[in-house]
């Protein structure tokens, strides 16, 4: 039986309403922990660049070992957890993630770093859906929509959070001190599950699909190796070449499979549900749109505007101030005017923001740059909170993990590839514009400046003295030009993908599916 047929659901769960507060604060803390772990290193990186040596394509990895494996496991995660319990798989998850985050506080090569950032990956695709269908599965139908809009909140102002408490450690600590952060938040999301999330589980899951898992995590792996390493490789290097067209080639097998199977991993046809399909089209781009930014404006705002990791951080602290509030109330206004108008708006509104944003030179004018976080903030809570919800309420209660990984896989999915191809067009643009600058310098110190920016701020090339100075500025204008040109191609994304949830989207949320 496909997966979107199977109803057979777990018993409801029912809590007072002070442990269902507990448990959405545990959650969210769990939540925090997986969003920080990517939107927090972002702060971090110009100085764990300049402690490592690590060139603009291995920062970009840093990043994106995590959100790779994350999303590329993400699917297997929540059925796992719907088989095992979501409470168990949540505590593994948890751990796992804990422990590699202490042991990349330790380590001072680039290399090291991708591989940890891997295996933290693992356990953040242990947390995220468990959270989710922990809400999903615990709260009462007329609580839940209010309560996805809270983890909502939580996913996109929380990483705006996350930037900003890292900053604070790195104004005293050096970069490893991220990485404690991590493992403080683990610390405190394990010992909360532990004594409130309740255990939870479907009563008949189906068959557990492997092999679609496995393709599931060749697919993702296979397209953003390909994204991020062809720019750095070149286009004719069969390397990155034959690994996007494997992971490709992975893709249409998962389809295929998963088309076919008895018991699906993620059955395609749930697609063509206009609340699933468009909700989860709709995360995918607005993620791909925010962690691409991310990783961009802050190493904008350190590498070209010269700002200190606190002063940085600040810079984005009015968004979760806005996100994190509309998020909880954005469900209802969808409810009322309908998901078709809501949720462009939203997407509409980032793209507005990015335009904005592309108005932004060496030095910081913050009018441009707050007004762009306020578009921006308004625009992730508009859209993010009634496309999860669309997507959670379009499955039973003993399928709460798939939709949930489903919802998540998106967003995460959205972000590795944000990373890489925003990341990407940054760094060829930086590339060829800094081609002229380095031509008269010999060719190591030239190809230090063209692998990464924060080679331009180091002794070396100070040591250069008033010659420097040319060759910083062009780099400083080539990363500024790299920043503005994934950004407008971010706002175009953004704007097709309106068009298409206009169009395609349903006129109203779906109802809640019952619990029982």
């Amino acid at each position: 039986m496909p997966a979107s047929q199977h109803h057979a659901s777990a018993a409801p769960v029912l809590l007072s309403a002070h442990r269902t507060r507990l448990v959405l604060l545990v959650v969210s803390i769990s939540l925090m922990t997986v969003v920080s772990a990517v939107s927090g290193l972002n702060v971090a990186l110009p100085s764990l660049a300049r402690a490592t040596g690590a060139s603009q394509t291995e920062l970009t990895w840093i990043v994106d070992a995590y959100t790779v494996i994350f999303a590329g496991l993400l699917l297997a995660s929540g059925a796992i957890g719907d088989r095992v319990g979501r409470k168990g798989i949540l505590l593994v998850g948890l751990a796992i993630f804990g422990v590699a985050a202490a042991a990349a506080a330790f380590v001072e090569t680039p290399s090291a770093l991708i591989a940890l950032r891997a295996v933290m990956g693992i356990g953040a695709a242990a947390i995220m859906p468990t959270t989710l269908s922990v809400i999903t599965t615990t709260f009462p139908l007329d609580q839940r929509p209010k309560a996805v809009g809270v983890w909502v909140g939580v996913a996109g102002g929380g990483a705006a959070i996350g930037v900003f408490v890292a900053a604070l450690l790195l104004q005293w600590f050096e970069w490893p001190s991220f990485f404690w952060l991590n493992v403080g938040l683990a610390t405190d999301g394990f010992v909360g599950t532990a004594l409130v999330v309740p255990p939870g589980r479907a009563e008949h899951p189906p068959r557990f699909d492997g092999f679609g898992a496995v393709l599931s995590l060749l697919a993702v792996g296979g397209i953003v190796f390909g994204i991020i390493e062809i720019p750095e490789r070149g286009a004719d290097d069969p390397l990155a070449l034959g690994v996007l067209a494997a992971g490709l080639a992975a893709l249409v097998a998962f389809v295929l499979w998963e088309w076919r199977v008895s018991a699906p991993l993620l059955d395609p046809r749930l697609f063509a549900v206009r609340g699933f399909g468009m909700g989860s089209l709709s995360l995918a781009v607005q993620f791909f749109a925010a962690f691409g930014f991310f990783f961009a404006a802050l190493q904008y705002l350190q590498f070209v505007a010269g700002l200190s990791p606190l002063w940085a951080a600040a810079c984005l602290l009015p968004m979760p101030f806005i996100l994190i509030p509309l998020a909880r109330f954005s469900p209802r206004l969808a409810e009322r005017f309908g998901y078709r108008r809501v949720a462009p708006v939203g997407l509409l509104l980032i793209a507005a923001a990015f335009v904005v944003f592309s108005r932004l030179e060496v030095e910081l004018n913050y009018a441009v740059f707050g007004t762009g976080i306020v578009l921006f903030a308004i625009g992730m809570a508009l859209s993010g909170a009634p496309s999860t919800t669309a997507i959670t309420q379009s499955l039973p209660s003993g399928k709460q993990g798939v939709a949930s990984a489903v919802n998540d896989t998106a967003r995460e999915f959205g972000s590795a590839l944000g990373i890489a191809v925003l990341g990407s067009i940054l760094t060829a643009t930086y590339k060829s514009g800094v081609q002229d600058a380095i031509a008269g310098l010999p060719p190591a110190i030239g190809s230090a400046v063209e692998s990464s920016i924060a080679f331009t701020q180091s002794d070396r090339v100070a040591e250069f003295g008033a010659a420097a100075q040319p060759v910083i500025d062009a780099a400083k204008s080539a990363f500024l030009d790299g920043v503005t040109s994934a950004l407008l191609v971010a706002a175009v994304v953004l704007a097709v993908t309106a068009a298409i949830t206009v169009t395609f989207g349903p006129r109203r949320a779906p109802a809640p599916a019952p619990l029982h």
